[in-house]
């Protein structure tokens, strides 16, 4: 199901992929005052829909048939995909929240929600990118801890979770400096993660953004790279 956009219409195309026969078509009817939408409701066809790209921003549930939202999202995270996500979801727990964020999710909605709300999350996504604050040079590329995002001259604007910007943050506002993973821990991340920490989210910068952004640095810990 997809709306029918007016001749010079300008308004987002977004996909949602939800699997409840009742809330999905009532969640599209809402939506379309501000957005075009695509719903899809099937987790593996959503997924499909999803890596072509062409969509501003996407609403996921997280429990699907055929594929589930928490895989559809580390999916296309992989394979670079960089369009905004809200998941959308029953469960609300701070374990379930950070699953998804740390999935690459930009946001996390719990239902029930008010579709104002819903409406304002989106529009925060979708939003024209305008930085805030001072800008980080990274290489040829410009990271705006303010914004949690980075500027790519090549693919444009790529979304952070908080501890992803955090790190990168830490980083490159002292460019030259080596950190080892216990001092990242104790900058970034609370006093319950361990170091292997530390690697995942390095993982996860890289695999958003270019495999040099963070160098490895034998022995010693992580450093910024140069792109």
């Amino acid at each position: 199901m997809a709306a029918t956009s007016e001749p010079g219409d300008a308004r987002p195309f977004l996909l949602l992929v939800e699997d409840d026969p009742r809330l999905g078509p009532l969640m599209a009817r809402v939506l379309q005052s501000s957005f075009e939408v695509e719903l899809v409701a099937d987790g593996q066809k959503g997924y499909d829909r999803a890596v072509s790209g062409d969509h501003d921003v996407m609403v996921i549930d997280r429990r699907l048939p055929s594929l589930d939202g928490l895989t559809i999202v580390q999916k296309l995270r992989h394979q670079r995909v960089v369009t905004p996500i809200l998941l959308l979801t029953a469960l609300g727990t701070t374990a379930d929240k950070v699953d998804g964020l740390d999935a690459g999710a930009n946001d996390y909605l719990v239902k029930p929600f008010e579709y104002d709300e819903l409406l304002a999350r989106l529009r925060a996504l979708t939003r024209r990118f305008d930085p805030q604050g001072v800008g980080l040079p990274v290489g040829e590329w410009t990271f705006y801890p303010d914004d949690g995002c980075i500027y790519s001259p090549h693919i444009g604007r790529i979304l952070f979770t908080p501890r992803e910007a955090a790190l990168l943050k830490l980083l490159a506002q002292n460019p030259e400096r080596t950190y080892s993973r216990e001092q990242i821990l104790r900058a970034v991340f609370s006093a319950d993660d361990q170091p292997g920490t530390v690697d995942t989210y390095v993982h996860y910068l890289r695999r958003k953004t270019d495999k040099d952004i963070i160098l490895t640095v034998r022995r010693k810990g992580y450093r910024l790279g140069q792109l």
